[in-house]
């Protein structure tokens, strides 16, 4: 789709960008860093790709190349059909920095997510070393384009590149600018990735934004936390980073091979099953990197294994697979699967979730709904855990659905007992709405204690200043300096609960 049917668009194709890869306003081709850590074995080997188009040189494909893993049936015979939803994509992706920060898979990240997403329907800008003029010229052109499209779109935004975190803002680094730099550069020379971006996105009534950032990272300040800040994800939004905020990110120092987090977002974008949705997704690939970097041949990278971070606030099922035109929609035509399915949408309970997941996988491994359920089953397992903390005081009545429950808050308890870090402290601020008395203080206190468990270092600095404004200081010093722990950086003006 093109930018261009906005009446009156902004320049849908600013120097620098067009609907495939270029080269930015900034560079030509650079030389390869020849970091430590390279090695044939490091993230996704390459696959077969047509060179990029003149005058590009550093986006041309090397000569031998082993073959991708072949996408599902259902997937390819689909994809003869056009899609019969919206679906955009902007990918922002910057190789080119002062060395020694330049990162070569950058690249070849940005052409291999560009095919797996146009294989899901979407219609991809990709835009390769922008300066800041040029990356905001291209972010107005994409908004734009947003602003166009109808309710139920759904709006994908990715970048890789070199992340910092200043003053708790995450800020992505446009090409040419030094990931050292001082903090007051950075803050004026960089996008803002909450407030120049996903908030400024159209919000989706009835369809999704994405957006999913692998950089790598590192903090500013000697002692100053590394990687980027915990975020909240706004109402139809989905959040990713490649790896948990407040870490640090790695990548391979050859152009032929992915990124950890972007290889396995690739791979699983085009083999899951079709009804696997984007939130499953996410989670899948967080699995995967995990994994993958665990088990690495190589002990430096087994140490820095990454572990994404999500922040989940969507508000419709969406799967990876669009409508097609004149394609019927999947239905469970196994009687036993359909009853397992609505069993699980009954239930809250994590103990129970794990149990039903359990037996459904036990006996429909190969389901194309298996890859949700094995989702839902982990997540569950995590909740079971975060329950059974001492610092946890959350018990089985507080997972009771009931007819009356409005539809977000059963959706949010659904997702509790999944694991859900965010809407376990939706959960919490529901409570504090209700009144001060003890019982809604308690439940406030209990579902904000299970978010922290589940890893939510923004609900751990609200219960801080909560016990802080109650006359608990020691149990607000014990919050506070666990939101730091999980990621979380409290902007400047929040900072004061010392003061």
């Amino acid at each position: 789709m093109s930018v261009d049917s906005d009446p009156n668009p902004p320049d849908p194709n600013p120097p620098g960008m067009t609907r495939r890869l270029v080269c930015g306003s900034l560079l030509g081709a650079s030389a390869l860093v020849a970091a430590p850590l390279a090695s044939a074995q490091y993230g996704r080997e390459a696959r077969p790709t047509p060179p990029a188009p003149s005058p590009a040189p550093l986006l041309a494909a090397p000569a031998v190349q082993p073959p991708a893993p072949a996408a599902p049936a259902a997937a390819t015979t689909a994809a003869r059909a056009p899609s019969s939803e919206i679906r955009l994509a902007l990918l922002m992706g910057n190789r080119s920095y002062p060395q020694p920060f330049d990162l070569p898979p950058i690249p070849k990240n940005l052409r291999d997510l560009e095919d797996a997403l146009e294989q899901r329907g979407f219609a991809v800008t990709s835009a390769l070393d922008l300066d800041l003029p040029a990356a905001r010229r291209a972010l107005d052109a994409f908004i734009a384009q947003a602003a166009a499209s109808p309710p139920d779109a759904t709006i994908f935004f990715y970048f890789s590149g070199h992340g910092v975190q200043v003053d708790a803002s995450n800020l992505l680094l446009p090409a040419g600018l030094n990931p050292s730099a001082k903090g007051e550069l950075l803050q004026t020379a960089s996008v803002q990735l909450l407030s120049d971006v996903v908030k400024r996105l159209p919000p989706r009534r009835d369809g999704m934004i994405i957006a999913v950032v692998d950089a790598c990272r590192t903090g500013l300040k000697s002692g100053e936390v590394s990687g980027l800040n915990q975020v909240e994800a706004p109402p139809g939004c989905l959040i990713s980073f490649s790896t948990a905020a407040g870490k640090p990110a790695i990548a391979p120092a050859v152009e032929t091979q992915n990124t950890f987090y972007t290889g396995s977002l690739v791979k699983l974008m085009s083999t899951v099953s079709d009804q696997t949705t984007f939130p499953e997704l996410m989670q899948l690939v967080r699995s995967d990197v995990r994994e993958t970097m665990l088990n690495h041949p190589v002990s430096a990278i087994r140490q820095l294994a990454q572990d994404p971070f999500i922040a989940d606030h969507t508000r419709v099922r969406l799967a990876i697979e669009p409508k097609r035109a004149g394609v019927t929609a999947p239905v469970v035509n196994d009687v036993d699967e359909e009853d397992w399915l609505k069993k699980l949408e009954q239930l809250a309970w994590p103990a129970e979730v794990v149990q039903v997941c359990e037996n459904f996988l036990e006996a429909r491994p190969q389901s194309p709904f298996a890859p949700g359920v094995q989702v839902s089953r982990d997540g569950a397992r995590t909740a079971v855990k975060a329950l059974k903390r001492s610092d946890v005081r959350l018990y089985r009545p507080a997972f009771t659905l009931t007819d009356d429950m409005p539809n977000e808050q059963r959706q949010d308890l659904l997702r509790c007992g999944r694991g859900d870090k965010d809407a376990a402290a939706r959960m919490a601020e529901r409570f504090r709405n209700f009144g001060t008395s003890s019982a809604s203080q308690s439940r406030y206190e209990g579902w904000m204690q299970f978010a922290v468990a589940l890893g939510n270092g923004i609900a751990s600095y609200e219960l801080a200043r909560h016990f802080r404004g109650t006359g608990q200081p020691l149990l607000a010093s014990q919050y506070e300096a666990r939101a730091r722990d999980l990621g979380y950086t409290p902007p400047p003006d929040l900072d004061n609960v010392r003061k």
